[in-house]
């Protein structure tokens, strides 16, 4: 009687432990545009886009080309340097860092010179993948990633579910249904993945584990803790009974952006949207102390995509889109953003006030104070300065606003400098 009320007690307890754990749904970025038709235009068009910026490294603006040559350039994005990449040339989250390691439970074996070995599930392109191994369908294969201590916190898993490279190759080949997520060896959620040739967005309480009162250099000396997602369940390909994943990838609280179609004012005071600029570009910036504007050149630039977006509108009618941490200067010389302890945390900046309706902002020639806050939670690119060459502001759509250095990035910069 004893074996048999321990037996009921184990069994109970493990269905209270599995009901504990959460299910995530996505939300949805449809990757239905991915070709080999759409490779072969865009290498063409980059071809193009070359010679472009050539002329324009050699002396000629923007504002002096032809209608076709700004059409070119306008449909290509500079920091993407292959069709299949997932994230730019630029900085991202991944700035700050990422995982260090990747292993699987299993691969399938290479064929020819195609592998599917783990690290293709997180070497952020889309053609790669990670294909399990094992007879049938890969139930309990799984995926970890090792993470540094000094690795930025994460708030959004994205799974690219399936061979997403064509239409053909995703139906053909099995997808994963669901996904169980373990943190350092504890389950933490089910992942419910749709059936679709799509970037899977998932929100997830922030997850990390740098203490961030521990030295940045010192943080990346302690032993790593691992995320780990098992298949537990697949949707059946039509051809073949091999589970493949394109990508496991991750944002979290350590990029703040602008959207795409943003003004940025350069140094001879013209304008170019955000998407278009390039490593080398002369902005225009402004140093508080003198209260004087300069020309500053850009270091580096990134491109994240984001879903929790604010629009603040003006009261001369113009409006300006961005990520909610990221700092706009008010005409009193302090720094404002609509969240201000996440720019805190996160960033460069030390002291930052509440951005709220009424508060006036410094523009280029004027003070533009904010009429309406909006949130937008459409997920689209972004697009940023992370860093100068000297200075840490520009102008975006007339309004003085803050670069992107991360706060431990900075910190590893200068220990590696002086040590």
């Amino acid at each position: 009687m004893n074996k048999l009320l321990t037996y009921i007690f184990l069994i109970t307890a493990q269905l209270l432990i599995a009901q504990d754990i959460k299910t995530l749904t996505p939300n949805i970025e449809d990757l239905g545009h991915l070709s080999v038709t759409g490779e072969k235009e865009f290498n063409r068009n980059l071809k193009v886009c070359e010679s472009i910026w050539e002329k324009m490294e050699n002396g000629v603006d923007y504002t002096d080309l032809t209608a076709a040559e700004k059409k070119t350039i306008d449909n290509v994005d500079e920091t993407m340097m292959n069709y299949w990449d997932i994230e730019g040339q630029g900085c991202s989250w991944y700035c700050g860092g990422g995982p260090a390691t990747k292993t699987a439970s299993s691969t399938l074996e290479s064929q020819g010179a195609i592998d599917y070995k783990a690290d293709n599930v997180h070497d952020l392109n889309y053609k790669n993948v990670w294909v399990e191994g094992v007879a049938g369908y890969g139930v309990g294969e799984y995926i970890a990633y090792g993470f540094p201590q000094s690795s930025p916190r994460i708030t959004e898993i994205i799974v690219v579910n399936g061979h997403v490279k064509s239409e053909k190759a995703w139906r053909n080949n099995s997808r994963v249904k669901k996904l169980k997520l373990y943190i350092k060896g504890e389950p933490y959620a089910i992942l419910n993945l749709t059936d679709q040739r799509a970037a899977q967005h998932f929100k997830v309480d922030t997850i990390g584990f740098l203490d961030r009162d521990i030295d940045y250099v010192a943080a990346k000396k302690l032993p790593q803790w691992e995320m780990k997602f098992e298949i537990l369940e697949v949707y059946p390909g039509e051809k073949y009974e091999d589970t493949v994943i394109s990508e496991i990838y991750f944002d979290g609280i350590d990029v703040h952006c602008f959207a795409k179609g943003t003004l940025i004012t350069m140094a001879d005071n013209t304008q170019k949207p955000i998407e278009v600029l390039v490593f080398g570009d002369e902005v225009l910036s402004y140093d508080q102390q003198s209260q004087q504007q300069f020309a500053a050149t850009i270091k580096e630039i990134a491109n994240p995509v984001h879903d929790n977006l604010i629009t603040i509108s003006l009261e001369d009618g113009t409006s300006i889109t961005c990520t909610k941490d990221h700092p706009l200067m008010s005409v009193s010389g302090t720094w404002l953003s609509y969240d201000p302890k996440k720019t805190k945390a996160d960033y460069i900046y030390n002291s930052v006030n509440k951005l709220r309706v009424g508060a006036i902002l410094l523009g280029v020639n004027k003070e533009l104070k904010i009429t309406a806050i909006t949130t937008n939670d459409k997920i689209q690119s972004t697009y940023t300065i992370v860093a100068l060459d000297r200075g840490n502001t520009f102008y975006a759509n007339g309004i003085l606003v803050g670069t992107e250095e991360l706060r431990e990035q900075k910190a590893y910069e200068k220990h590696q400098i002086t040590k």
